[in-house]
């Protein structure tokens, strides 16, 4: 029995010397790294040494059969620059993609499917290609050109290439799949991170901010941005990126694509001339109706399946942390309303109460006051208390009444906004049912004539005290103005305050302008109610 048969090896096979060392040299190359793109490289650059090419290429196919992807070797940037745009997938690369199988060439400039080189591109002769699987699916083409020293490539660089081409597939593999779980602990990060910016005390509006900027920054996009559905419109909500001008002239298509926000289950593709733009609904139930726009250059990795399920699901888990923040703004917000009802009855039942008793307990004193100066002390404190009660009964209303935009609220608005050149903030009461009685039409009379008596105070009274009462019944609204100021000139032009007048004539009211006391101006405008809506 030989040491063959006996079982050890023959002493050439221990001898790993040659291409076979090449060959291993080659694989743990590739196999030290987990980067994508640095493994494609490195898979070039071994496929060159192992063959002596002088160029090599791998092209990296995309879902529609294209060359998505050209990793090359022995060209420098400057000759890049030249050649201009990478191959699209013509001629021999064509060939090889369509029919994956090993292909060698003395010149492939002979060959029926050869194209003719683009200017610049360095004149190659001897070709090889090589398909690299994936678990039984072509990922792309190993290209080499350009052999070193001979004229074609040999059946042992083919056989070479091949194995490589083998162990590229499972190290392509790897690198993918650990570029797919980094992709998603960042998403996960991102959302995590989102989640924790919508915690109690939350902004929505800073949270959308933060929504839209690491949409863009993990999905490598151009522009982001948040579209809103409120009320049937489209508000484009918060933006990011550097072609954020484009997205204005979008909405209108976005709000076809998705009938506002109802219609699309899932991402729905945007033409958007040499951009490529992604819409995707943020399934949200109790937040406003919205959608994530992307838009990417040309070719961007968005196409990839995992991509598009990645941003998805990061636009999920941005819904669910939205609508969390809007049950907490809504819950706080209902425990406020909840707030104010209490405070409410217990101004009207038991602090008014008191009021009216002491005001009638006064009364029943001023019957039995001889003496006049006490007498007309106790009508005033009985006056004062009465206005007290038509004050806190204003209150009251303003806390079971309260809206951003009633008509309290802008008379309110309006003051408030005159304090800074008045000097002084003015007494302002609302009696009456000011907000369901006064239409439309004869609010906005009324806040301009209001507008136009505290501007007048401000620029001609001298005044430093006003007081400004708004009473409404059913049957009319009286807005009453008095200040402490200088009176009114006897030579005044009146420009303003005629039209004033033409606004309370045109309602069939009135408006009257008195000497106040002991000093000052009283403005009295009314208008009648009955026939107003």
């Amino acid at each position: 029995m030989t040491e063959t048969e006996s079982g050890a090896l023959p002493s050439d096979a221990t001898d790993l010397s040659g291409p076979v060392l090449a060959l291993l040299d080659a694989v743990v190359a590739i196999s030290s790294d987990l980067d994508l793109h640095s493994v494609l490289y490195r898979i070039v650059v071994s496929a060159c040494q192992l063959t002596g090419a002088r160029y090599g290429a791998l092209g990296v196919i995309g879902a529609d059969g294209n060359l998505d992807d050209f990793v090359t070797h022995g060209i420098d940037a400057e000759l890049h620059q030249q050649i201009g745009d990478l191959p699209r997938g013509r001629g021999i690369l064509r060939l090889v993609i369509d029919e994956p199988e090993p292909l060698r060439l003395k010149d492939l400039r002979t060959h029926p499917k050869s194209y003719g080189f683009p200017a610049h591109h360095p004149p190659m002769s001897s070709f090889l290609g090589v398909p690299v699987r994936i678990r039984g699916t072509i990922f792309g083409n190993l290209y080499l050109t350009e052999k070193t020293g001979a004229e074609q490539f040999t059946t042992e660089d083919e056989r070479l290439v091949l194995a490589l081409a083998t162990a590229a597939g499972f190290v392509i593999d790897n690198a993918r799949a650990y570029s797919l779980s980094e992709r998603r602990r960042q998403w996960l990060e991102a959302s995590a991170e989102l989640t924790e910016a919508l915690q109690p005390p939350a902004s929505i509006d800073a949270a959308l901010h933060q929504f839209t900027r690491a949409a863009r920054a993990l999905s490598g996009a151009t522009a982001t941005a948040v579209v809103q559905f409120p009320d049937d419109a489209i508000v484009l909500a918060t933006s990011d990126g550097p072609a954020v001008d484009r997205l204005s002239a979008l909405l209108p298509e976005i709000g076809s694509l998705l009938e506002h926000g109802r219609r699309s289950e899932g991402p729905v593709s945007l033409h958007v001339d040499e951009l490529e733009g992604l819409v995707v609904p943020l399934r949200a139930h109790l937040a406003v109706p919205s959608a994530l726009v992307a838009l990417f250059e040309a070719g961007h990795r968005i196409k990839d399946t995992e991509e598009h399920e990645l941003l998805g699901s990061f636009a999920d888990q941005a819904a669910l942390a939205l609508d969390r923040a809007q049950a907490i703004e809504d819950r706080e917000e209902l425990a406020v309303v909840s707030d104010r009802d209490r405070i409410a009855r217990d101004l009207h039942d038991v602090v008014i109460q008191r009021l009216f008793a002491t005001g009638l307990q006064l009364q029943g004193m001023r019957s039995m006051v001889v003496n006049p100066e006490v007498g007309e002390r106790l009508d005033k404190a009985v006056d004062d208390l009465d206005q007290t009660i038509r004050d806190i009964r204003t209150t009251i209303f303003e806390l079971q009444h309260r809206q951003a935009g009633s008509l309290r609220s802008r008379i309110r608005q309006l003051i408030k906004e005159y304090v800074p050149v008045l000097g002084f903030t003015p007494t302002l009461r609302v009696l009456g049912p000011v907000d369901t009685a006064v239409g439309s039409t004869v609010a906005e009379q009324l806040l301009a004539v209001l507008r136009e008596a505290v501007s007048n105070i401000a620029r001609h009274a001298l005044a430093d005290q006003a007081e400004v009462e708004i009473a409404a019944s059913a049957d009319e609204v009286v807005l009453t103005v008095v200040d402490n100021g200088t009176g009114l000139p006897a030579d005044r032009v009146e420009s303003g305050l005629r039209n004033a007048r033409r606004r309370a004539s045109t309602h069939g009211g009135s408006l009257e302008l008195r000497p106040g006391e002991p000093a000052g101006t009283v403005l009295c405008w009314r208008v009648p109610l009955r026939e107003q809506t």
